[in-house]
């Protein structure tokens, strides 16, 4: 069973897992294909391109032109579920897991991104921001990253879970950088929905940290057969089975 998150905007270095292991991202070749492009981009280019600050541009800039594929832990460099910062990476709390679940979320978990295409746990990284969305012209034919990354995250999904079992905790953004036709495993898609004024609705800023919490839950609790995962009881979710299908299962509160 495989599990996908996405990643988040923000990189916080200073935070490191309890393994003092470390891995390289497996696709470092494509990571400096898109380097070699970034650095070329001007601030202004990459504030028009992502949509962020003059000072955001600046800083991703000079991170582009200083930019090295590979490095220390503590050296501009941590563990990639360490390393993100936002909802998701809150309620999955990956620094404090222990050792060995540190172990069992870098068979289980893979983080999609921009840059790296895929990421586990133990794979360090430097601070970097490049969306999935972004719409980098790698060439004439590839005008955006899901054009570059094409079939490359697919197969790597294919070539690493044996069961052919996908937990889909990863946004619609990043979801689609998995190519549906190569992909060969079942996908379940968790939803989780919160009772407002009389009715259930997604509330993203709660969906994204129970999206962290539940890649948690399977990884503390073992999970290898999928119908447990509809036991998922933290921060008050329960599985709600008139509302879910197939492959979307509902957690409400």
């Amino acid at each position: 069973m495989k599990i996908l998150l996405s990643p988040a905007k923000k990189i916080d270095i200073s935070k490191k897992l309890q393994c003092e292991k470390a891995t390289i991202p497996p696709f470092l070749n494509e990571v400096d294909i898109l380097i070699q492009h970034l650095k070329k981009l001007s601030p202004e280019d990459i504030s028009e391109l992502m949509k962020i600050s003059k000072d955001l541009a600046d800083l991703n800039h000079q991170r582009y032109q200083e930019w090295k594929k590979e490095g220390k832990l503590g050296e501009n460099f941590t563990h990639a579920a360490a390393a993100f910062d936002g909802e998701v990476y809150r309620g999955l709390d990956a620094p404090s897991m222990g050792i060995e679940e540190c172990e069992r979320a870098q068979k289980k978990l893979i983080i999609l991104s921009g840059l790296y295409g895929v990421l586990r746990p133990l794979d360090l990284i430097p601070p970097y921001r490049l969306e999935m969305g972004t719409k980098l012209h790698i060439s004439q034919e590839i005008k955006n990253l899901y054009q570059f990354w094409g079939t490359k995250i697919a197969n790597y999904i294919n070539q690493t879970n044996e069961d052919n079992i996908l937990i889909n905790l990863a946004s619609n953004e990043y979801f689609k950088a998995v190519d549906k036709k190569t992909l060969k495993s079942k996908v379940i898609t968790p939803v989780f929905k919160e009772f407002k004024n009389g009715k259930y609705k997604v509330v993203m800023v709660y969906a994204k940290k129970a999206r962290g919490m539940m890649a948690r839950y399977i990884i503390e609790k073992n999970i290898s057969d999928i119908q447990e995962i509809k036991l998922f009881d933290v921060a008050g979710y329960s599985f709600d089975i008139h509302q879910s299908s197939e492959n979307e299962w509902v957690f409400v509160r």
